[in-house]
């Protein structure tokens, strides 16, 4: 499908003939009768306060094909936000649109064929106006609108329009990429290609629960608001960068499968990225065409190659992907085929077998012995082997812990074929695909002499900086590529690296602002270079080496999640050891609950359950959905985290033991975590799994009902795990006791149905009793004997089925 551009002469004067009346092109509505004819005038209408225009816009592939749009008036690219004929452009000679004497607005082609119609039919009285929001409407002669261009969106959604089940999202270059409700009523993205459909945001790797989303809402509806704020039922949020009123903004899924928020620059006229949903592009379906690998260059970005052995199938167009230069025939000799490596590659879905706990040589034995497999991935570590037969989604990840292997005859050069056809990729450097040599990928060559291979890469890496500074001369500066894609890949690329001593020692004026001191080490607030706030952790007792710690602290800035903090990077020099995270501006949970009586910092309950809910995801993520498990071993008020939202953000994750998914238990060789949170396991030298946390979780959830700290003290007995003074009520006379002679107390209270007196009596009775129940009962659950405690997704579940409606935006 040709792609939308905008060319100077379509805002030439208008002297516009009309069939049965004049229309002003700068007039906001018009009445049935009226017509314009795309070569007498190119704008219909203009919103009242010209931020848009609506009427014929040129398609970027002809100067004599037209399309029926709606498009930012003042944007320098005049940024298309709705078409009523995606598919099909009208001549630039004779087409028209009309709102005919029925209250039909109809638009013909030269030929008086019909390319589009409103399908509306209320009459002579019938007016079609552009408002101020972008919203072209249709109103019978009572006002009331008919029909809108709102409840048929493009690729764009403008403030204060729904997505709703009833609509979507399509990219307009391909069409193959959709952003839509599925029926799960979660907010997805899809590739639907030519030859495999599949979802790929939010990870279908992970259920909704895991992916932070909710499934019970079934009123499927997003919106971005006025402020910057694009929610969705299911509970995904994005907020600008620049959020507040007053700006122009739109969501837009973009030709490379991403959706985006952009703000307009409302003195320069351009667009920049303010948020999106996938943060690493490579992770878009159908990027880079069948057997196509996506991969990020040196400088971060996102682009095409074709794997060694194979070509691109149209060297304009990445959508086709790539093609083998040979043929594999089943019956050929095992020893005619040799396997080439692509470290860190992978390709998402259509295994043929997968096998668990073997080499590397058992796996590639398994691959030679199907003439079916064409490649197989290997994770070392875990001896996981996936043989394929089909190759979708490609990619190479620098922290993936695995590699892949092509399969190819000895007769086969093993250099890429993509170094000689250098064409569109998925980025703005679409005419660079990176040059490998075959050596570089073979695994098992005993005989390569390092000598060479030294100054091969040497020579290599040259050369490839001198066509990556040309490629950037040429393309952002000849080609003039419009600022907010490079913003906009520049955001993509920054999400973790590796940072030096000397930039995070000027990052936090050598570290001046002291934000927060734990058992880990000390935090610190710094100011990067792009004037990102963050929070630099200075590491104390790190004995790990640097190899060691380099590969645990890439596996954790791989996690992502709403409710975890995130992680930026590390720097690792000498001895030392630093982390750094988002900056999260409201402090921990403890300045909230415990740091003085008064009401000035106050959370209302709406808070409490929003942090509670908020922490219960975040866990449950550790646990059940994380790239390795992982189980915090430090639940405290101290390590939550929360937003301006007030949004709970679990700091401190992954610094313990990190442990295989299928391991049964921990072998900690010292106790870890705080006095008062540690479950009785920890005392007793019991073997330690995620239901430590799941104690602690239930301490926490006691603290923020009843606003007190529950928790001061551990012993072995278990009678005495912590003491506690509990709050006025909760017993005759508000004495302090035991804390698990309390427990036993609370347990007693739900039994009789009694009314909770242990809940912050700050808030005046201003609670929901059926969550402040359902939060007591989970607490009380999370302190029993281990095997009888509930697992983290588990709880997450039963406080989401008690949410409150009250707590979402108004109009889900």
């Amino acid at each position: 499908m040709p792609r939308l551009f905008f060319y100077p002469v379509a805002l030439l004067p208008l002297l516009s003939t009309l069939l049965c009346s004049c229309a002003s092109p700068w007039q906001s509505t018009i009445s049935t009768g009226t017509s314009l004819q795309v070569d007498r005038g190119k704008v219909l209408l203009v919103s009242p306060d010209t931020t848009f225009s609506c009427g014929f816009y040129p398609s970027g592939n002809s100067t004599n094909a037209f399309y029926f749009s709606i498009w930012f008036t003042h944007a320098t690219d005049k940024t298309v936000v709705w078409t009523a004929n995606p598919c099909s452009p009208v001549n630039g000679q004779g087409s028209r649109i009309s709102l005919n004497r029925e209250g039909n607005l109809v638009l013909t082609d030269v030929n008086d064929s019909t390319a589009w119609e409103s399908k509306t039919g209320w009459g002579k009285h019938t007016t079609v106006a552009l408002l101020d929001t972008g919203n072209l409407v249709i109103n019978d002669s009572t006002g009331k609108t008919v029909w809108q261009s709102f409840d048929l969106p493009t690729n764009t959604l403008l403030p204060t329009q729904h997505l709703t089940r009833a609509n979507k999202l399509v990219s307009q270059s391909d069409s193959y990429h959709v952003l839509y409700f599925d029926n799960d009523n979660v907010l997805r993205l899809l590739y639907n290609g030519p030859d495999i459909t599949s979802i790929y945001w939010p990870s279908p790797d992970y259920n909704a629960l895991q992916n932070g989303r909710t499934r019970f809402n079934s009123s499927k509806i997003a919106v971005l608001d006025r402020e910057g704020k694009f929610l969705s039922s299911d509970g995904f949020k994005m907020i600008a960068s620049d959020s507040g009123l007053g700006i122009q903004r739109r969501i837009t899924i973009d030709y490379d499968g991403n959706f985006r928020m952009y703000s307009l620059n409302a003195s320069s006229g351009n667009w920049s990225i303010t948020g999106q949903g996938v943060q690493q592009m490579c992770y878009v379906h159908g990027l880079c065409g069948k057997n196509g690998i996506c991969e990020y260059s040196p400088a971060g970005r996102p682009r095409c190659t074709c794997p060694p052995g194979y070509k691109m199938v149209d060297p304009e167009n990445w959508d086709r992907g790539c093609k083998p230069t040979f043929s594999i025939q089943c019956g050929q000799p095992q020893e005619d085929f040799q396997f080439v490596k692509v470290p860190h590659g992978d390709f998402y879905g259509f295994d043929l077998t997968s096998n668990k706990s073997i080499s590397l040589g058992e796996c590639r034995r398994i691959c030679l012995e199907s003439c079916m497999c064409i490649s197989f991935t290997y994770k070392a570590g875990e001896g996981l082997c996936y043989t394929k037969n089909v190759l979708y989604n490609g990619q190479v990840y620098p922290y993936f812990l695995g590699d892949n292997y092509f399969k190819l005859p000895k007769s086969v050069s093993s250099t890429s074929p993509a170094a000689n056809h250098p064409g569109i990729t998925c980025s703005p450097e679409r005419s660079k695909v990176m040059v490998v040599s075959a050596d570089a990928y073979i695994k098992n060559s005993d005989h390569i002499s390092w000598a060479y291979l030294y100054i091969f890469a040497a020579i290599l890496g040259a050369v490839e900086l001198f066509f990556i500074m040309t490629g950037w001369y040429v393309l952002f500066k000849m080609h003039n590529i419009p600022k907010s894609m490079e913003e906009g890949y520049k955001m993509i690329t920054s999400q973790f690296r590796r940072f030096t001593y000397r930039e995070l020692v000027e990052a936090t004026g050598k570290f001046k602002e002291e934000l927060g001191k734990g058992g880990n080490g000390v935090v610190y607030r710094g100011i990067l270079g792009d004037k990102k706030v963050v929070a630099v952790k200075k590491l104390t007792d790190v004995r790990k080496g640097e190899e060691e710690f380099w590969a645990e602290v890439t596996l954790i800035g791989r996690i992502n999640h709403m409710n975890l903090v995130r992680m930026y990077g590390f720097c690792s020099e000498g001895q030392h050891r630093l982390l750094v995270y988002e900056f999260v501006e409201n402090e921990s949970l403890d300045r909230y609950l415990f740091d003085g009586r008064g009401t000035e910092r106050l959370l209302s309950w709406g808070q409490r359950f929003k942090i509670a809910l908020g922490t219960a995801r975040g866990l449950a993520y550790l646990h059940h959905e994380c790239l390795e498990w992982i189980v915090h071993c430090d639940v405290k008020p101290e390590n939550i985290l929360l937003t301006r939202e007030f949004e709970a953000k679990i700091a401190d994750f992954g610094l313990s033991k990190l442990s295989e998914r299928d391991s049964s238990s921990l072998n900690f060789t010292q106790m870890r975590g705080t006095t008062g949170y540690m479950a009785p396991e920890w005392v007793m030298n019991l073997p330690i799994d995620a239901k430590v946390d799941v104690y602690s979780f239930g301490v926490v959830l006691l603290e923020i009902v009843t606003g007190s700290r529950v928790s001061s003290g551990v012993t072995v007995d278990e009678d005495e795990m912590g003491l506690m003074q509990i709050p006025s009520g909760a017993t005759e006379g508000g004495e302090g006791v035991g804390f698990m002679q309390f427990v036993q107390a609370v347990k007693q209270m739900l039994a009789n149905g009694a009314e909770l007196d242990i809940v912050d009596a700050r808030l005046k009775g201003h609670f929901n009793h059926k969550q402040a129940t359902v939060m007591v009962k989970i607490a009380i659950s999370c302190l029993d004997e281990r095997s009888k405690r509930p697992t983290m997704d588990q709880i997450a579940r039963n406080l989401m089925e008690c949410d409150d409606e009250d707590y979402h935006p108004a109009y889900f």
